[in-house]
């Protein structure tokens, strides 16, 4: 039962397709993984495994009366995890908002709709941040999520149950979110590929929040999984309009598996710059030095790159997602009712606030003092100059880059000493480009290590295509031993 516990969707489907295997001791093994790691993790926060087994059930039997040829659903009972701010029917949907706390989808998300009209079968909702704006999942509804490699550290946020959960052998793929990094750190801290697509690319229909106005283009719905080959195949169900998300356009896009890479440039960027963020460790650039050579191997040109307004993530993000026009979080935290930020403070010691102190502080700082809202036209102006440099630059190559100044933090860590170490993830939504984070192994105190590769808009299968070849020459996920012991 192991092996099925470390297989990609695409092997699981085939062996279900073939008979090899059921689609109900599919489900059955991961739902007994799960049933066996969550207890630590708290990574899956309400699941729907009755269901799951019945549409495990409904697969085989539709497999039984199949003709010879006859087309299949792609993923027919495989299993998946869902991020709890998707809307899933009959699910919650509190996006760790105690005030939406019994709150039920009455349907599915358009993206979620897509993957089980592909035959999958989600298992469950997993933990968020708060809203999903912060970088460690940990909320009042369902506590905190805690990482498969070392439960003293985070998982990332906000799409961190989903990370810990898949790292966990718990599914092999599942649905995130991202709008600074959502879906990237949460990959990079429990070692998985995730995959940030071009803005545009897939709807955002169907989450809470969502992303309304301009701020569809920052926020972004994609694939997270324990193998680089469901990457492509994932996107591609996910991908397109749904009549419903205004910022979602049709987008012809490449081939992985036609990438040469004798034909492209792999650039190297070592750090931001920024003097907000503390220095990138060893670790991370060696696993970019790792990537580098790889990719240098099958043939790519490896240059080294300094990009200086990098350094100005923070101000160039803050300033695309004030003028997307989206509500407040503070209006969003109180239902659209005014949040008593000072009352919520004053709770917080004697843990009575319903939020967390980051969301308070989110929603404290997000408004900045005139005489910085008045320099946004200059940071909008660095955005478009940075944007048009990027997507000539990156035509024909991609960025490697990190993803975070360290291996996963212990809890708590970012949010009292480093909480704008996040910018590493975030400067790419405010770019709009796609970007794939790669897993290269742990470091000698067992954390997964990786690097993000990133590239012009509407080019995602050249960073997918960087993902297959990086697993192959340095082995992707690796099995959380320590999480069994």
């Amino acid at each position: 039962m192991q092996e099925l516990l470390t297989l990609s969707a695409q092997q699981l489907a085939h062996r279900i397709r073939t008979g090899q295997v059921s689609s109900r001791a599919v489900v059955e093994a991961h739902i007994a993984r799960q049933q066996a790691v969550n207890g630590k993790l708290n990574a899956v926060v309400a699941n729907r495994y009755a269901e799951a087994l019945q549409e495990a059930d409904a697969a085989d039997e539709t497999l039984r009366r199949a003709q010879p040829d006859q087309p299949l659903a792609p993923l027919m009972g495989v299993p998946c995890s869902i991020k709890e701010c998707f809307a899933l029917t009959g699910m919650p949907q509190t996006s760790g908002l105690l005030a939406r706390r019994g709150y039920r989808s009455p349907q599915d998300a358009p993206t979620v709709a897509r993957l089980r009209a592909a035959g999958a079968i989600p298992l469950g909702v997993t933990n968020v941040s708060e809203l999903c704006m912060w970088m460690e999942s940990h909320n009042k509804v369902y506590g905190r999520t805690r990482n498969p490699y070392n439960l003293s550290r985070i998982v990332g946020g906000s799409s961190g149950g989903e990370g810990a959960i898949i790292a966990a052998g718990g599914a092999p793929f599942g649905l995130g979110s991202d709008v600074g990094g959502s879906i990237r750190m949460p990959a990079f801290f429990n070692g998985i590929f995730g995959h940030k697509p071009s803005g545009g690319l897939v709807p955002n229909t169907g989450q809470y929040p969502d992303g309304e106005g301009k701020v569809s283009g920052y926020l972004c719905t994609g694939p997270l999984a324990r193998r680089a080959e469901d990457l492509w195949p994932l996107l591609n169900l996910l991908a397109g309009p749904d009549g419903q998300d205004p910022g979602c356009k049709p987008m012809l896009l490449g081939r992985p598996d036609k990438v040469d890479w004798s034909k492209h440039t792999v650039y190297v960027v070592r750090s931001s710059g920024a003097w907000y963020t503390r220095p990138v460790q060893r670790d991370l650039h060696l696993a970019q030095d790792r990537a580098a050579a790889a990719l240098q191997a099958l043939g790519a040109k490896v240059e080294p790159l300094v990009v200086p307004r990098f350094a100005d993530a923070l101000w160039m993000w803050s300033a695309a997602l004030r003028k997307g026009g989206a509500p407040t979080f503070a209006s969003i935290m109180g239902l659209d009712k005014p949040t008593r930020l000072l009352s919520e403070f004053l709770k917080l010691p004697f843990g009575r606030s319903r939020h967390t102190y980051m969301a308070l502080m989110l929603a404290l700082v997000e408004t900045p003092p005139a005489f910085l809202l008045g320099l946004d036209k200059q940071y909008l102006s660095w955005l478009e100059e940075l944007t048009a440099e990027m997507n000539h630059r990156l035509r024909d190559a991609v960025l490697l880059y990190p993803p975070y100044p360290a291996v996963a933090p212990a809890h708590r860590w970012p949010q009292f000493t480093r909480p704008l170490d996040w910018t590493y993830t975030g400067l790419f939504n405010a770019l709009q480009l796609p970007v794939t984070q790669v897993p290269t192994g742990l470091n000698a105190q067992g954390l997964p290590t990786g690097v993000q590769v990133a590239s012009a808009h509407g080019n995602d299968h050249l960073t997918v295509a960087a993902a297959e070849a990086l697993e192959t020459a340095l082995g992707g996920w690796v099995w959380p031993s320590a999480l069994d012991r």
